[in-house]
């Protein structure tokens, strides 16, 4: 029962952090040499903007692609024979 004991008291003090980095902003988490950064989903996507979706990418929404020139047509051949 004490691994049990041990990842409550994890769980516990992990969610400590992300109230922390909800509240009063991002957390630094060390483990060894090794880092992570905590942050709340709003301040990442100031961090980062945001993008386009991919239908809107395609609909050319605003800056979207230009498929001017580019051939969307299927070609009419039929297909070619397979042994299966």
């Amino acid at each position: 029962m004490q691994d049990g004991m041990a990842v409550w008291g994890g769980q516990e003090q992990v969610g400590r952090v992300v109230s922390r980095a909800l509240v009063e902003g991002p957390q630094r988490v060390l483990r060894g040499n090794d880092a992570v950064i905590i942050i709340a989903e709003l301040d990442y996507e100031k961090l980062i903007g945001t993008f386009p979706s991919f239908k809107d990418l395609l609909l050319g929404g605003g800056s979207g692609a230009d498929f001017e020139g580019v051939d969307l047509l299927r070609d009419p051949s039929s297909m070619r024979e397979t042994r299966l």
